[in-house]
């Protein structure tokens, strides 16, 4: 089995004992040109980042990300072109590890074998598909088997308790934890819970375990700071994004100080 750049960076980090930190941004938001940019700033600070494919209906976000999904799609922003991005990305050098947040629908609307062609052909490294439970993978994982290229990144959620050794059976890359019941981006107020869950899912996974929805600043994961092996950042990315005009400078400024403070907590 050939390691893929998420993998590897994962690696990387834990060889230094450094926590992995991950942005989310919407793909066309507010162009296509403006988030090639946005990438590309962050290049030596965010270990991952997550490309949101836009959605009409983007049932696990709150409505930061809906209202950047409608806005992306308003302005013309595709699963294609987002597949032109990350070609021309890669062509240009870019070796961060890049995946998709995305539904199903979109997936099976393309095809679900030509999908994973695709992205295995433009280096997308991994997908997150949070419509897309477990007893329903099966077709996915077999269109991206025996390529390493992109892989299926696995959520579990405080509800998930139960079912944690089987959605980590074989998972690969990271487990993203949801912190919090819900839609993406409610202010940090975890579940109350969270760090008895998150001890579960760590005495439980193989790979590195990724904290995220409702995380602002490294401050607001310092409780789970000896539990987690990083954190993801989504909602409070697009709205510093927003407030900056999309600068990439505020980008580089804002990845940079928070992998700086999750790595001194």
């Amino acid at each position: 089995m050939s390691i893929n750049r998420i993998e590897q960076r994962m690696a990387e980090l834990q060889s230094k004992k450094e926590k992995a930190f991950i942005t989310y941004i919407t793909a066309g938001l507010p162009n296509m040109e403006a988030t090639e940019e946005i990438i590309k700033a962050q290049k030596g600070y965010t270990d991952v980042i997550e490309l949101g494919i836009p959605f009409s209906d983007p049932i696990a976000d709150g409505p930061v990300i809906q209202q950047a999904s409608y806005e992306a799609l308003l302005g013309g922003a595709s699963l294609k072109k987002t597949f032109e991005l990350m070609s021309k990305l890669r062509s240009e050098g870019c070796e961060q590890p890049i995946l998709f947040m995305m539904y199903y629908n979109t997936v099976v609307n393309y095809g679900v074998q030509a999908f994973a062609k695709k992205c295995q052909e433009c280096g997308v490294d991994g997908l997150i598909i949070p419509d897309l439970p477990m007893e329903e993978q099966e077709d996915m994982l077999a269109a991206l088997k025996g390529d390493d290229t992109t892989i299926l990144i696995q959520l579990v959620s405080p509800v998930s308790a139960a079912r944690i050794p089987e959605i980590l059976d074989g998972a690969r890359g990271f487990v993203y934890c949801v912190s919090a019941m819900g839609v993406t981006g409610q202010a940090a107020d975890f579940h109350r819970e969270v760090i008895n869950y998150l001890k579960d899912v760590k005495s439980k996974s193989q790979i590195p375990v990724m904290m995220g929805f409702g995380i602002r600043t490294a401050e607001d994961v310092a409780p789970m700071k000896d539990i987690i092996d990083g954190a993801i950042v989504g909602s409070h990315f697009i709205n510093l994004m927003r407030e900056n005009s999309f600068k990439p400078e505020a980008a580089k400024e804002y990845v940079q100080n928070f992998k700086k403070e999750l790595n001194a907590l």
